[in-house]
């Protein structure tokens, strides 16, 4: 499971090494030093043109490390423009503004299966998936929905929380920090999937995004950021007072 959710890190990861190898060889051929310092000097004209050129016809070290490294620096940038058309491709069919929360049910930090028809139709949605529990951001952001919970609650306004922990995690999490909103169990992520929410750092890291939807059912507003754990709350406040 982990290969195959961080498949594209971890191509990276091991095509760069044989690239990372070439290319410290071809710049201290280039630059003519055998000083490992040449690899972090903010050098690179000359690098280029002996990259994409001929510098040094005569020198065959210099010719033989030059074609590996093309070789190697192609692959890398033709493995970085698949990654991107696939993740274009996979989030084709993700929710966005104007989607209809799609069905589906997960069990709760307390074990019990929660169907989200039960309440689409009858409060407004405040979905929010984050990465994990008990994480900086993500106890940051917890607890700012926690602090407003009320706030929410006169917005005739549900919270659900969504990350692929077990219940238990999302118990204790729940627990530790007196959360009274719903904490809703996506093991294997296929919830996350459903809604086509982006993941970052080629797929190493979760997405932190919030979906608003209003009574009937129809998404009004989608927030994604990694870092502004706290202004998810914020940006979902603004929109449900502007249903008023």
């Amino acid at each position: 499971m982990f290969l195959l959710k961080n498949i594209w890190l971890i191509l990276f990861i091991l095509w760069g090494f044989p690239l990372t190898f070439y290319r410290s060889r071809f710049r201290k051929i280039v630059y003519q030093t055998d000083k490992w310092t040449i690899n972090i000097k903010p050098y690179f004209v000359k690098e280029l043109k002996g990259l994409f050129g001929t510098i040094y016809p005569d020198n065959l070290n210099y010719l033989k490390f030059r074609n590996f490294y093309r070789f190697y620096l192609i692959i890398y940038l033709l493995l970085f423009a698949s990654y991107l058309t696939f993740s274009q491709n996979s989030n084709m069919n993700k929710i966005k503004i104007g989607s209809s929360i799609p069905t589906f049910s997960l069990p709760d930090q307390n074990g019990n299966l929660f169907d989200i028809n039960s309440v689409v139709g009858k409060k407004n949605l405040v979905i929010y998936f984050y990465p994990k529990d008990d994480s900086p951001g993500c106890t940051k952001e917890a607890c700012s929905f926690r602090d407003q919970f009320e706030v929410f609650k006169e917005a005739d306004a549900l919270i659900i929380g969504i990350s692929g922990q077990s219940v238990e995690s999302h118990k204790d999490f729940a627990e530790k920090h007196r959360l009274s909103f719903t904490l809703l169990s996506d093991e294997g992520d296929k919830i996350r999937k459903q809604f086509g929410v982006p993941t970052n750092l080629l797929g190493l890291l979760p997405g932190r995004v919030t979906y608003i939807a209003d009574k009937t059912g129809k998404v009004i507003y989608v927030f994604n950021s990694q870092t502004q754990a706290a202004r998810h709350v914020d940006e979902a406040l603004r929109i449900l007072k502007e249903l008023k």
